[in-house]
């Protein structure tokens, strides 16, 4: 390439230098005020209300939050995989993609995923190939009537050119990896002759067969036992080092994200509460709701024959949402006439951690440091 068409290229690339604050330290993905509602005849369900955040290369980001937060149509909205009656309304997902697909080491352009079609041959080469979905039941993942290896060598054959053949020896060294024995066998057996773990491995293996750089993991250690989920997270973790691999990982689970997390995000009802290092999340809470999920965790520490804290209510349906903050009507400390009427601005803790909460802004703090 010469130097003219080189600084074409890098124009176009990096045309949004003020998003991606240098090259070197800039996010793999970055998701920027996005939202995603359901339009049903009921009413307009706004599952997805305005989430950011950062994924860095090499890095674990946890979204965490009770069951209908929002965190998987978060993954879906970025995969732009939504159910027909959902869209994206506005916000923006920005992906640093190889140029050429094919070639692993290729030249990168900065690319608003929300401005493809769902369909489009673009969206496509990038699905599978830079961003994988380890989705929540592997058992309604894989057809029934393919092999699991048809399935996978399908896979990498869509994303690289290479034959039947190499395409099925690579399928078997990612089974390999995934720590499935056998796996000349294994490969030629249906999803309905695996095990729970085993089918959970092999849905990894596919997911990792086209390398990709960045891994969206929606609960994958539900519907598996205890033990095999620990085998499960050490294996992800180890693969996710070796390889360098960026992971979302979607859960409910905090003793999870404890365990994986670089960085966590907190969603309740579609929004973010906090968001930062999972050592800041864990160890120096600063919004009464993920306060309220960590003291809800059992500990060594905690006294026997004593009931562990539980967060007041339930979550809002979502056609009657409440009126300002979202987490209010459940919150220990509600300040009537403020968290009711507005929604809090996210506030800096420090440079990696952020929150939003009336507690912490300028709103609220201002009376008090005036008497």
């Amino acid at each position: 390439m010469d130097v003219k068409a080189k600084n074409v290229l890098e124009q176009r690339v990096y045309a949004n230098a003020d998003i991606f604050e240098g090259r070197m330290n800039a996010p793999l993905l970055k998701v920027e005020d996005l939202r995603a509602y359901f339009f049903m005849d009921e009413g307009i369900v706004r599952a997805v209300d305005g989430v950011s955040f950062d994924v860095q290369p090499g890095k674990v980001v946890g979204i965490v939050g009770e069951s209908g937060c929002g965190k998987s149509v978060t993954m879906k909205a970025i995969l732009r995989i939504l159910e027909p009656s959902a869209r994206i309304v506005s916000g923006k997902v920005f992906l640093r993609t190889r140029i050429n697909s094919q070639n692993q080491q290729g030249d990168e352009e900065l690319l608003d995923l929300t401005k493809l079609k769902p369909n489009s041959k673009r969206l496509r080469q990038i699905r599978g190939a830079e961003i994988a979905l380890i989705p929540q039941e592997p058992m309604a993942a894989f057809s029934p009537v393919h092999t699991v290896g048809n399935q996978i060598i399908e896979t990498i054959r869509l994303h690289q050119d290479v034959s039947k053949d190499k395409a099925r020896q690579i399928a078997v060294e990612a089974f390999r990896a995934v720590g499935i024995s056998m796996p000349e066998q294994r490969i030629d057996a249906y999803s309905w002759e695996l095990s729970g773990g085993l089918r959970q491995r092999a849905i990894i293996a596919m997911a990792l067969s086209c390398n990709p750089r960045l891994l969206i993991a929606d609960e994958p250690t539900t519907a598996i036992d205890v033990t095999t989920q620990a085998q499960i997270l050490n294996l992800l973790r180890n693969l996710q080092k070796e390889r360098q691999t960026s992971i979302i990982f979607i859960t409910h689970d905090l003793g999870v994200i404890a365990q994986m997390a670089d960085e966590v995000v907190v969603m309740y009802l579609g929004m973010v509460m906090e968001k930062g290092e999972v050592n800041a999340i864990f160890k120096n809470p600063q919004h009464p709701y993920t306060q309220a999920l960590l003291k809800s965790i059992p500990s060594i520490q905690s006294a026997s024959r004593i009931k562990l804290p539980t967060i007041k209510g339930s979550i809002a349906h979502p056609f009657n949402r409440p009126k300002g903050c979202p987490f209010h009507p459940r919150c220990n400390r509600f300040m009537r006439g403020i968290c009711d009427i507005d929604i809090p601005n996210f506030v800096n803790i420090s440079e990696t951690h952020v929150v939003g909460c009336f507690l912490h802004s300028k709103k609220t703090l201002l009376p008090t440091a005036d008497k």
